[in-house]
């Protein structure tokens, strides 16, 4: 049926609206397209064009500033040094060979570090960075800076580099950095993007390494546009990193500049320790060597040099090394003994020369005897007998718990690398490593110190501030991290009798400063400064039965290697303890005359925080401790200078 006139109008009407609203709608979208197509193609094709290119638009990452290090008065110790630099980048490169050469003709370059590079080069990811000339001159970089456009993937560049400016004086301590290689990527479950930048630094040894995080600081990176040439024309965008933490140790740097100074020429360590909080002052292991030889890597030349000398200057005899503490010990026995109930004040023991003990003859240092003698006498004499006589009655279990409590056989929580335990032996420790039973006579030979009994300087200075304190004192290296005071652990109390605890400190004050002790010799005159103290001599030789009959030879009769070790403890002032030394020379002979000089003259330098008045030494060693003084202070001017801002 055909539809009436007026329905085909309204029909007409409705689709002419809807194809307009269609057609607007259409004609809006074209125009939006149009319009976005102009922003893309006009207003951004700059950037667009450059991100279509991913060789000319680089992502790099910044290397975070590493912290720095400080002693405990703001003297710096370790700091950021600029350092020129020549990089490579691969991809960016037309050809690496042929660019290598062009750059060979404008800079020299060292063989070795090149065949390095080039190493890098083949295996990294083609944007990585690869150093191939460090540490060149601002004239190179210039050159190279001017020729850029005939050097594609060549990039000059200013970086920072570890710098120790004291030297020696801290390379036990503080370590060094160097290059990450892949045996430091080996033990590091997820590397750090920074970790795989060729010639990236990290903490090796020391507290470097231990604090290697707080150093260390987070990478920034930017967004830099590239010509096709390979050269930086613009920075689009940069994000800063964060520098790594400043940390402050305890050493007093111009104590740790002197005790370095009076070990030279000695293998040797010395230790210098808060009595209240456990503040490391100095800490110093002879010889030592240049950490800033290890910051880019040493030659084989200067590493065989050092492990070559006899005097062992790598290893950081200070924690490391560990010796048997000769008559060091003998607090640790008499205390035992006390405690245990096993001894009394005020019995004598008498010394004919030697103890007969399982059928085995233990043989005094004085070979005439001391005859009888009280606990005071011993210590200040240094006699054998009575010691064995000790650890016959106590037993070696009661020994090596109060060696444990004292400080040693224990390692300290210290930011160091290798700190060593040191051994309290007991009978289960002889069973389990020796396959053997314990004897009488061990327990004889570890009462002075011998036998399996092995220390640490460290321990051994921990175990004087212990005796002088009567607290579990516990020896702190860094003072504050990034200006935050690191609490100290002052150390709760023995618990030992007071009694017995004075009589042993009485005994150590007869051997510095009676005419009979052991270590008269070296003694402090000045009366508020007094010290007590204890000589240790210990042997790394067995005296067979004919050479005692003979006469024992004498240290300096024997070559170096096979003379005794020379210590010496000590705390002072004695009324009011505010150091611990502890010193250990190398095959020095005797403790009296070898350890005990050197630990006088450090312990006067950390109590008068300098040079002392002559007056506070014995007359017969003031002129030649003038002339000590006037030479180091020739050899070693004063360091001290402000703290700096972060560069």
């Amino acid at each position: 049926m055909k539809r009436p006139p007026k329905d085909n109008e309204a029909s007409q009407k409705i689709m002419t609206r809807r194809g307009l609203i269609l057609g607007g709608a259409q004609l809006g979208l074209v125009g939006v397209l149009a319009g976005r197509m102009r922003y893309m193609q006009v207003d951004q094709a700059d950037e667009f064009r450059l991100l279509a290119d991913e060789n000319r638009i680089n992502l790099r990452l910044i290397p975070p500033s590493r912290g720095r290090i400080y002693d405990r008065n703001g003297v710096i110790i370790a700091e950021n040094a600029p350092s020129y630099r020549i990089n490579m980048i691969r991809e960016e490169a037309d050809d690496v060979e042929e660019v290598i050469d062009r750059l060979a003709r404008i800079i020299e370059l060292d063989p070795d570090e090149l065949e390095r590079a080039l190493k890098d080069l083949k295996k990294l990811r083609g944007d990585t960075p690869v150093t191939v000339a460090d540490r060149v001159s601002w004239d190179d970089v210039s050159r190279v800076a001017v020729n850029t456009p005939a050097l594609p993937g060549i990039v000059p560049e200013v970086g920072l580099s570890r710098h120790y400016p004291t030297g020696y004086d801290y390379a036990h301590v503080i370590g060094y950095v160097g290059p990450v290689n892949d045996r430091d990527l080996e033990t590091i479950d997820a590397p750090d993007a920074l970790l795989l930048i060729p010639r990236f630094q990290i903490g090796k040894i020391g507290l470097e390494k231990r604090r290697e995080d707080t150093l260390r600081g987070k990478a920034g990176n930017k967004r830099v546009e590239v010509n096709a040439a390979g050269r930086v024309m613009r920075e689009l965008e940069r994000v800063e990193g964060q520098a790594g933490a400043d940390i402050q140790v305890t050493i007093n740097d111009q104590l740790q500049a002197y005790v370095n100074s009076r070990l030279e020429g000695q293998s040797a360590a010395a230790v210098v320790m808060d009595c209240e909080n456990g503040d490391l002052l100095a800490c110093v292991s002879a010889p030592s060597y240049d950490p800033n030889l290890f910051v880019r890597g040493i030659s084989s030349t200067n590493y065989n040099a050092l492990l070559e000398n006899k005097y062992r200057p790598l290893p950081n005899k200070v924690v490391q090394g560990v010796y048997p503490p000769g008559s060091t010990f003998k607090m640790v026995t008499a205390l035992a003994a006390l405690e245990s109930g096993n001894a009394n004040l005020g019995e004598t023991v008498y010394c004919p020369g030697h103890l007969q003990v399982s059928g085995r003859r233990f043989h005094c240092w004085k070979r005439g005897g001391h005859g009888s003698v009280d606990l005071l006498r011993s210590l200040r004499e240094s006699c054998d007998v009575y010691y064995y006589e000790m650890a016959r009655r106590t037993g070696i279990e009661k020994i090596s718990e109060m060696a444990r409590l004292l400080g040693l056989g224990t390692v300290h929580d210290l930011p160091m690398t290798s700190v060593a335990k040191g051994l309290a032996p007991t009978k289960d420790w002889k069973q389990i490593n020796r396959d053997e039973a314990w004897q009488v006579g061990d327990s004889v030979n570890a009462s002075i110190g011998q036998g399996f009994v092995l220390a640490s300087p460290l321990q051994l200075a921990v175990m004087s501030a212990r005796l002088a304190t009567g607290r579990s004192v516990e020896p702190r290296l860094i003072k504050s991290i990034d200006g935050v005071e690191q609490p100290p652990l002052p150390g709760e109390d023995l618990g030992l009798n007071p009694r017995y605890l004075h009589a042993v400190r009485e005994a150590m004050f007869e051997v510095s400063n009676s005419r009979r002790g052991t270590a008269y010799r070296s003694r402090i005159i000045e009366e508020t400064l007094r010290m007590a103290g204890k000589t240790g001599t210990s042997q790394v030789r067995n005296i067979s039965a004919a050479e005692r009959a003979a006469g024992v030879r004498r240290n300096s009769d024997l070559p170096w290697e096979r003379r005794d070790h020379a210590l010496f403890v000590n705390f002072a002032p004695y009324d009011n303890p505010k150091v611990a030394v502890a010193v250990v020379v190398e095959h020095g002979g005797g403790g009296s005359k070898a350890a005990a000089p050197i630990a006088r003259d450090i312990t006067l330098q950390a109590l008068y925080d300098g040079d002392p008045p002559l007056e506070a030494y014995p007359a017969k060693d003031r002129e030649n401790i003038e002339a000590q003084q006037e030479e180091y202070q020739k050899k070693r001017p004063n360091r001290s200078k402000p703290r700096q801002d972060r560069a």
